[in-house]
Order: structure tokens, then C-alpha cells, then sequence
């Protein structure tokens, strides 16, 4: 894999432990008129973060947080007695997951790029779907999207590629999307040998994709997709699963995606696999391997399942990894 160089970054928030009661930050550029949040009568205020790699503004923009009773299984490879032995050493709650989502708006190239787009339309008052209403609290509009950049085909990356009324969320958005990862979910072949627990991925992906062909550009590997933009072999999580280096100037930033789920599991034991890898020993050899050389080269990383605001750097120790969240900066 290429190597990148090491580099100093202007970076983003502190992460907190993913924990029910834990506060997102808010970057400080952004400010709520809304007296709602600033009563703090139950809801949070926006869940945005900026930060520059090079030139390149990056906004994580928060979709949500879904917690639930820790399934059995969860972790293929290991008890539950060391999935909660794992959960309460980084201060979460036992036999509960709290997983969140991140996608990123980038302003490169004079376009605004969107990484993966959340889980979509949730209606009520869901704790996840909230990417729209954080995009317009950092005032973008959805028609202000020029491209959507899609790493892997799971329902939490694409779900938002729909509004509610099932029309295309981003109506004059270019969509890039892995050709691996095309070619798997869109073959009538692979469908039909799949076991029965992919069918519904199988089924989600051609909802999402229905009627769209001319709008979806396929994109390879070791491309740039976008200004500064450069697609990663990460396959193992889903057959085509991409993650990305993003860089501009003296900067650079590594774009995990699904590389692991939460960190606090999977990166402290890069031998656990979560339920979601498709092939656990590919994504396992995966793993190591991105986070030997984010480790090597000092590169901040963001990812997909991070605590938000989801940027940080990887410390190798004995057997694991360890994510250190990069320091809060107040201005860009």
C-alpha cells in the first residue's frame, strides 16, 4: 500500500466515550438561534464539526446514534463476558452497543462533496436520519451537493441517498460508487448464492440504486474520485468496501470508513470481528494493515462509527490499537 508522509493538522474535537449521556461537540463556529436548544429542552444542538486538511474545509456532520441491547454474536469471535469486559474498560455501559454515524461534507475544488449519506428517512423523533437537519443547520441545502461519494453499500451508507417521498435526496448530485462494490450487489448471481441474511442487503441496495444508473459513476482503487480525493483498497468489511486518503498541500487525512466499527472494541482487539464484516479474516488482515501504517506515519484518521466529532490518531501497543482523539480547535 503507498505510504504517505507524516504531517502536522489543524485538526478537529476531542472525542467523548460513545456513551447515552455523553454531549456532542459543536464547533465553534457555529451558533444556535433556536430556543429550543438553547433552553435545552431535550434536544442537542447541531452536531457539526470543521476543521482544514491543506485547503479543504471538512465538516463531520453527525447523522445520529443508535443504541441497542448488545445482540449475541455481535463480536463473531469473542464471548460476551469480552465484549463487556472491553465495553466497560472504555467506560460504556454493558450489554449495550452505541453506535454512531459520520458522514463528511468536504469543500474542495470549489464543489461540495458528501461522503456516504446516513441512514436515511426516519420520521418521529429517531435518534438517527439526522443528517439533513444538520446539513441545513451549516447551511447547505441538498441541491448544493455537487457530489455524493457512496464507500460501501450497507444501509446506513446509502439509506440517505432518498428523501422520505423517495425522490433523490441530492437532485443534482453526482454519485460515485466502488465498481467492486457495484458489481457484488448488483449481480443476479451473487443474489441468488447469498445466504439468507445478505438477501435483505441485496434488496436495500437495488431499492436505493432503482432507476439511477445514468446518475452513478462506477469509480476503481488508487484514483483520485475527487479534488484531493483518493479511493483505498479496504475490502473485507463488503466485498468493495473503500476507504480514502484525503490530501492537499502538506496535509493529509485517512478516511477509514467501516474499517473498524467502534474503536473501543475493534480497534483496542484488531482480531474481533463485528457481525457486519463479510469476510472477517479479510477485513481482520485489513485492519492491521491500514492502522500499522496510520500508526507508522502519524496520519489523523476519521471514521464512519467514531464518537463524534470522529477525528484522531492511532497508537500502536501490545496486541491493539489505541484511537487518541486530536485536540478541540475553535477556528478553522
Amino acid at each position: 500500500m503507498t505510504q504517505f508522509s507524516r504531517r502536522n493538522i489543524l485538526a478537529g474535537a476531542a472525542a467523548l466515550p460513545a456513551l447515552a449521556t455523553a454531549l456532542p461537540l459543536l464547533s465553534g463556529v457555529l451558533a444556535s438561534s433556536s430556543a429550543e436548544a438553547q433552553t435545552g429542552s431535550g434536544q442537542q444542538v447541531p452536531s457539526l464539526y470543521r476543521y482544514k486538511i491543506g485547503g479543504i474545509e471538512v465538516t463531520a456532520v453527525n447523522d445520529g446514534v443508535r443504541t441497542f441491547p448488545l445482540p449475541e454474536g455481535f463480536v463473531k469471535n469473542a464471548s460476551r463476558e469480552e465484549v463487556n469486559t472491553a465495553l466497560e474498560a472504555a467506560f460504556m455501559p454493558k450489554d449495550t452497543m452505541s453506535i454512531q454515524f459520520n458522514p463528511l461534507l468536504l469543500k474542495t475544488g470549489g464543489k461540495l462533496v458528501l461522503i456516504d449519506t446516513g441512514n436515511g428517512p426516519q420520521g418521529g423523533n429517531a435518534s438517527v436520519g439526522k443528517l439533513p437537519a444538520n446539513l441545513a443547520w451549516a447551511g447547505v441545502k441538498p441541491a448544493d451537493i455537487d457530489t455524493v461519494v457512496i464507500s460501501h453499500f450497507h444501509a446506513d451508507h446509502i439509506n440517505g441517498l432518498r428523501a422520505e417521498d423517495g425522490a433523490l435526496a441530492f437532485p443534482n448530485a453526482e454519485i460515485l460508487v466502488p465498481a467492486a462494490e457495484w458489481a457484488y450487489w448488483m449481480d443476479d448471481g451473487e443474489m441468488s448464492r447469498a445466504a439468507e441474511g445478505l438477501q435483505g442487503g441485496f434488496k436495500n441496495a437495488r431499492r436505493v440504486f432503482k432507476d439511477i444508473d445514468s446518475r452513478v459513476t462506477r469509480y476503481e482503487w488508487d484514483k483520485e474520485i475527487a479534488p484531493g480525493l483518493t479511493a483505498v483498497d479496504a475490502a473485507g468489511h463488503t466485498p468493495g468496501h473503500t476507504a480514502f486518503v484525503l490530501a492537499d498541500g502538506n496535509g493529509k487525512l485517512f478516511i477509514q470508513s467501516d474499517t473498524t466499527n467502534l474503536p473501543q472494541l475493534f480497534a483496542v482487539h484488531p482480531e474481533w470481528q463485528v457481525q457486519f464484516d463479510m469476510d472477517g479474516a479479510k477485513a481482520t488482515e485489513t485492519r492491521k494493515r491500514i492502522y500499522d501504517m496510520i500508526a507508522a506515519e502519524r496520519l489523523p484518521i476519521t471514521g464512519y462509527h467514531y464518537p463524534f466529532p470522529a477525528v484522531g490518531f492511532v497508537r500502536k501497543n501490545d496486541g491493539g490499537y489505541e484511537v487518541v482523539p486530536a485536540t478541540w480547535n475553535p477556528v478553522l
